[in-house]
């Protein structure tokens, strides 16, 4: 089965014991509930951690609106931004004071480069995070379908087992970064 948001909402459906939808708009109580959740969920999964699989960098491009205070510059942030990471300029990604203010980035600077986490297609979701995904939403649509606070709370117990578990294999698909520019080991030489 492909990875679709109706296939990760059917999965944590029968992990729940309930039965799978066919669609989120076919008007049953299961496909109320994963319609109306499954967006939210998924986007506050994506945002807590910096995923490698949902984080980019993109150079933003300025606007000609100037902030109204305390900034110079602001810019646009990109298509299905979540949450920013870091700011650079002059080809580092990182070091530049910034703030998001509305839909923008604003910053002194006069270019910007934005590690950021987006919202990529569910196609592109590694099996950790689907399951991590699948997880959260079966403890998210517990109450509204079994009424059970006993259940949902074991299901939510069980998914942060498992972001835990996907957390930690992303963590290890990449280089730990060295320590920068750190006062105690500067001063020893």
């Amino acid at each position: 089965m492909a990875l679709t948001a109706l296939a990760l909402c059917s999965r944590a459906l029968l992990r729940l014991g309930a039965q799978p939808v066919a669609s989120l708009d076919e008007g049953t109580a299961e496909a109320e509930v994963a319609a109306n959740l499954y967006a939210p969920v998924r986007d506050t999964l994506l945002s807590a951690h910096p995923w490698s699989f949902a984080t980019g960098q993109a150079s933003l491009p300025r606007l000609a609106a100037v902030p109204v205070a305390d900034l110079s510059h602001a810019f646009q942030l990109p298509t299905g931004f979540l949450r920013a990471i870091s700011a650079g300029t002059a080809g580092r990604s990182r070091g530049l004071p910034y703030r998001l203010h509305e839909d923008r980035l604003e910053a002194d600077a006069l270019s910007v480069t934005l590690t950021y986490i987006f919202r990529p297609e569910e196609g592109s979701f590694p099996p950790f995070f689907a399951q991590a995904l699948v997880a959260r939403l079966a403890a998210e649509f517990c109450l509204p379908l079994t009424e059970s606070a006993s259940r949902a709370e074991m299901l939510f117990r069980l998914a942060e087992t498992e972001l835990r578990q996907a957390r930690l294999i992303d963590s290890q698909q990449d280089t730990p970064r060295g320590i920068e520019d750190f006062p105690l080991v500067s001063i020893r030489g």
